[in-house]
Order: structure tokens, then sequence, then C-alpha cells
């Protein structure tokens, strides 16, 4: 199965949790069936991206990435890549590579929540995944990342955006 199928398959699948989380879903299918390249950072209309909110529910704290091009502190994310096998992959992908956690794991395999969202290079149509992080785990600085921090539940309000805190919301209400 192609990435592209997968992303049809995880979307039509998927139950929203609400009616614009649903106005969310019908748009992201509907970009897929126009552009067969609605994968790839190469679609100049729009892309799907996959991210991963990098939870540890024993400390309940969260990671956060103070993201280099952005200048926001953000779930770990980004582009899908050749390689990847789903768009749940794709997500757990970005998750270790940003945070530096090796063994990190979803929560469960239906994303989480979706954010559509303009960036320098595109609109993103991210979807959104938890990702629960092992006992000891250590994070390490990518290069994407200006900084990581981990953050308390109660904190993230102060630090992020309402993305981040809608994310952190629905992550929180599925552990």
């Amino acid at each position: 199965m192609s990435l592209h199928d997968d992303a049809v398959r995880v979307l039509k699948d998927w139950s929203a949790p609400d009616t614009g989380q649903e106005r969310l879903r019908e748009t992201y299918l509907a970009h897929l069936q126009e552009h067969p390249d609605g994968m790839w950072k190469a679609c100049a209309e729009g892309h799907l991206t996959g991210s991963a909110l990098v939870v540890d529910p024993e400390r309940g704290r969260v990671l956060l990435t103070l993201h280099k091009k952005l200048g926001m502190w953000l779930q770990m994310g980004g582009h899908c890549e050749p390689e990847d096998t789903s768009l749940a992959a794709a997500a757990l992908r970005e998750g270790v590579e940003e945070s530096g956690i090796r063994g990190l794991a979803l929560l469960r395999p239906e994303p989480v929540n979706l954010d559509r969202h303009l960036t320098p290079c595109a609109w993103h149509l991210d979807v959104q995944y938890a990702a629960v992080a092992p006992p000891g785990a250590v994070e390490e600085i990518s290069e994407e990342s200006l900084d990581l921090k981990w953050y308390s539940y109660d904190e993230v309000a102060d630090v992020a955006d309402g993305s981040v805190r809608t994310l952190l919301a629905r992550t929180r209400a599925l552990l």
C-alpha cells in the first residue's frame, strides 16, 4: 500500500471528535483526491505532514521543541519521506528524529487530532498522533530545533499555541 493510500484509509476510518475535526478530515480527503502528490513537500498547494506529541504520563509532562524556522514551541513533526510506510510511521519517525528519544511508542495507531496551518513552504495538513516516552527517556536536540524542554501539562498553556493545547487536551483524554 502506498503512503497516499494509507493516508486515505487512515482518514476514512478515523472518527473525528467534533464537527470542526470532521470538516478538516473531509478537507484532507478532498486534497488527497485532487493531488496524487499531496503527501509530499513538492505539492505546492499543500501537503500532509505527520506529527507526534511526546508525553510522559507517569510524570505528567510533555516534550516540546522550539522550532528553528517557526520560533514556536511545538510537538515533533514534519514532512513525509519516501521510506515512510504509513502516516503513523512518519509521525513516529519525526518524533524520534526531533526528540532524540529511542523507544517512543504511539499511544494508539489512530490520529488524535488534525490541524491545518500555513508554513513558509505551503499549507501543512497535519495529522497528529501522541507518542509515549519510555521510562528514563533522555532527549537530544536535533538540527531542526533550537531547544527541547519538558513541560508539565499545566505549563503548556503558557508557552504553546492553541493547536498544541488542543492536541494535549485530546491526548490527555485518551490516557
